[in-house]
């Protein structure tokens, strides 16, 4: 079959287009010949090597963490679907690989496509879907919470802005100015211009704070936070708590609770919780998300369509960090 893939690790390596093996599905798999898959920034994280001390993949790796496609086979365990189902998927870590023309995936990691949107509105959802269900689960959002979702007109704060205003919470977002009117148009209540302020200079007193930034920001973040209220964070310091969720070894344990020391320290002067959160996949909870997709209460958000043979450009574009919603690679019709 034809994938993207990378032969090693490197900031500047270039996916590679060629032909590698078929994938087979195993007793408790589906084989999914994919329509679309899209771009997450995990993909050049782990392109660039930044994953490596969490987890091992073997070379030639295929990337693609997301994906929507037909399933054309099922392994001799699979109960929930059969071949011809139009379906969505976050596959786990050992599975990736939806940068390619087909994909083997266990079938608790898969949920029948919503039915009123395309296939790559589809692919647009699990990873950012499953992120935010998880990140608002963990922080027990709640109608009447005041909430910050970092990032609004990005991949994951699309997603979560609509979701928070399901959940009854009001929503403030950063973003700039040109993208205003769509946050807004997704739910949110308020807008605070990142490029004339810092939300930990105009806000305080929030229940939760969804962080997809990182950074030093994360620090300041908890200032904005009430007491007994929630940092959950995408892109800041994992620590000892996310190593043992994956669990890792004992050194691991060790280096990544020194890691997330500053984190906790801040949430505890403040006498926030933190968390640093690692995406597990769901189908189960995909199968919610199908349900309010074709209710028409949750709207995927495409900023551009690529085609496999432009996947490097796709990156690039994504790791330029001026997206508005997800960018889509498009593997068949």
């Amino acid at each position: 079959m034809k994938a993207a893939f990378i032969t090693k690790y490197g900031k500047d390596e270039k996916l590679q287009i060629g032909e590698v093996a078929k994938p087979v599905a195993k007793d408790n798999q589906v084989l999914i010949k994919i329509k679309a898959a899209s771009i997450n920034p995990i993909d050049f994280k782990i392109k660039a090597g930044m994953l490596k001390f969490v987890r091992k993949y073997p070379f030639p790796l295929i990337l693609g963490h997301d994906l929507s496609g037909e399933v054309i086979e099922v392994g001799s365990q699979v109960t929930k679907f059969k071949k011809g189902d139009l379906v969505f998927s976050r596959p786990n870590n050992d599975c990736i690989g939806s940068f390619a023309e087909y994909i083997a995936v266990n079938e608790d990691e898969v949920a029948l496509k919503p039915a009123n949107i395309s296939f790559e509105e589809a692919a647009s959802l699990p990873l950012v879907a499953l992120t935010t269900w998880q990140a608002f689960d963990a922080a027990n959002v709640k109608k009447g919470d005041k909430i910050l979702i970092q990032a609004g007109a990005g991949g994951v704060g699309t997603f979560a802005i609509q979701l928070a205003k399901i959940r009854g919470a009001e929503v403030w977002t950063t973003t700039s100015e040109k993208n205003e009117a769509l946050v807004k148009s997704l739910g949110a209540d308020h807008v605070v211009n990142y490029r004339k302020f810092h939300p930990w200079e105009v806000l305080n007193n929030m229940n939760f704070v969804f962080d997809t930034l990182g950074g030093d920001d994360l620090f300041k973040i908890f200032n904005v936070v009430k007491p007994g209220g929630w940092v959950v964070s995408i892109s800041g310091l994992p620590d000892g708590e996310t190593a043992k969720e994956m669990d890792l070894g004992l050194f691991k344990r060790f280096v990544l609770k020194l890691v997330g020391f500053k984190a906790n320290l801040s949430a505890a002067l403040k006498k926030n919780h933190y968390k640093f959160l690692f995406m597990k996949p769901n189908g189960a909870q995909l199968a919610e998300i199908k349900n309010l997709v074709e209710q028409g209460k949750i709207r995927p958000i495409i900023d551009s369509v690529f085609p496999l043979s432009d996947v490097q450009k796709a990156l690039e574009h994504s790791e330029s960090g001026r997206t508005r919603g997800k960018i889509i690679i498009k593997i068949a019709d």
